[in-house]
């Protein structure tokens, strides 16, 4: 039964939740890793897990040494999974209740200045390439929502592009004069790749070899883009960045949240804090 109830409950996240697929493997790895835990205790059903086997669970992920932030999210899975249960009557009693969640430490994000995003865009880089960091800069896109971007997203008359975000939010972007520039420059070798390689494929992103560019593909170039700068960055950091720079420049804290496509405001607070510390350190740097 609870290997099929698993199983039901991944198949929910996709057709009813609209979860991306990196999202559902991570759940399936953390339910998977916690049934494994229960059968170890001799537990065969997982309508009879009690509070204290989670609890018990959770004591053996501290003792492995798991970031807080990596607990919190297999205590996100479990919750859910329990919802989701008592919801259908699997279970009558929800034995995640009353699970506290460990407190996460307060890092802020790592973010470039505008002056080293055009040292970026000033390297010797492809058509491709420039496209992948003013997508990521210019528009604030997760990774995953660059790499799904269809052609047919992309409106450069109308200025704006539309993505698929977290849930399958769908979101409207503007696309800024840089960001227009580098799409109207790529889409002719795009379109060359398209003919060259017979390809169907409608996605916006095309490799010079004819495969969909990965997200790994896009990791590895921020990354190297990053040593040239010598910064140690990411493709989530030029997101940080263009929300981080919204702010500094005025913009309303409730329209970096639509542009981000966070559901809560309290998550695109956290840009303020970062650019209240990027002042500090200005000030503090000018009045030694």
């Amino acid at each position: 039964m609870s290997v099929q109830t698993l199983a039901e409950y991944i198949e929910y996240l996709d057709a009813e939740k609209g979860l991306a697929q990196n999202t559902q493997d991570a759940y399936r790895r953390d339910l998977t890793e916690f049934w494994e835990f229960c059968s170890l205790l001799g537990i065969s059903e997982l309508e009879n897990v009690s509070r204290g086997n989670i609890s018990s669970y959770i004591l053996k992920l501290h003792d492995e040494k798991y970031s807080p932030t990596s607990i919190m999210r297999k205590i996100a899975s479990l919750r859910g999974l329990y919802k989701w249960m008592c919801a259908n009557e699997y279970c009558k009693i929800n034995p995640t209740l009353t699970i506290e969640r460990p407190k996460l430490p307060k890092h802020l994000p790592k973010v470039v200045s505008v002056k080293e995003i055009e040292q970026m865009l000033s390297q010797n880089i492809t058509d491709t390439e420039r496209v992948i960091i003013e997508l990521l800069y210019g528009c604030g896109l997760r990774v995953s929502e660059l790499v799904e971007l269809k052609i047919s997203d992309i409106n450069i008359k109308s200025k704006y592009l539309q993505c698929l975000g977290k849930g399958s939010k769908e979101r409207v972007v503007p696309l800024g004069s840089k960001a227009c520039a580098a799409l109207k420059k790529y889409l002719p070798k795009r379109e060359f790749l398209i003919k060259k390689y017979n390809l169907i494929d409608n996605h916006l992103l095309v490799a010079d070899d004819g495969r969909k560019i990965s997200r790994q593909d896009i990791y590895n170039f921020i990354h190297h883009q990053g040593e040239k700068i010598h910064r140690a960055i990411s493709p989530h950091t030029l997101r940080h960045s263009f929300a981080t720079h919204l702010i500094e420049n005025g913009a309303d804290l409730r329209v970096v949240q639509e542009l981000l496509g966070h559901s809560d405001v309290s998550t695109t607070q956290l840009y303020t804090h970062i650019s209240k510390k990027r002042l500090k350190e200005v000030y503090f740097a000018i009045n030694k």
